[in-house]
């Protein structure tokens, strides 16, 4: 069995118009919604075994507070250049290329691909999901290359929390 929670970054922000898309920083209420997500989700389920962040300044960050209220050591969040793609499969090659030590793992991504993802391998429709939106899903299967449609098991969103 698998476990894969996939979180949208939070709400960055689009202030700094010098800044390169890939550098934007979180808004104000990203950093408070990555606090109060994660800190129900540390609350409500097990730790993941890894945790791997897109290489963009906003879900980097969206990892790290995710890393602090988890307690995972920030030391071992993995950073991946692929994730800050915006073409179709990059999210299913990164899940796919898993090592199967691990039996769940989290990661910290973009819009794009996102909602294709959870709708392709979980098997309850969402239309959208938002930033900092949580979505998890379990593969019965004993490797990460061969995941097929699975079960969806949580799909959490900040604003059910205020």
């Amino acid at each position: 069995m698998k476990t894969l929670y996939i979180v949208r970054h939070a709400k960055s922000s689009w202030e700094y118009t010098s800044v390169k898309d890939h550098d934007r920083p979180l808004k104000e209420r990203g950093i408070n919604d990555a606090h109060l997500i994660s800190k129900v989700l540390a609350k409500k389920m097990q730790r993941p075994d890894v945790f791997i962040a897109s290489s963009a300044n906003r879900a980097l960050h969206t990892g790290i507070i995710f890393c602090e209220n988890f307690g995972y050591p920030m030391a071992n969040l993995k950073i991946s250049k692929q994730l800050y793609n915006f073409s179709d499969g990059y999210l299913t090659k990164t899940v796919k290329a898993l090592d199967d030590s691990f039996d769940s793992a989290i990661i910290f991504s973009h819009d794009h691909g996102i909602n294709f993802f959870v709708n392709k391998f979980g098997n309850k429709p969402i239309a959208h999901v938002t930033t900092c939106g949580v979505i998890g899903i379990q593969f019965d299967t004993k490797h990460w290359k061969d995941i097929k449609k699975g079960t969806t098991i949580l799909v959490e969103f900040p604003k059910n929390y205020k």
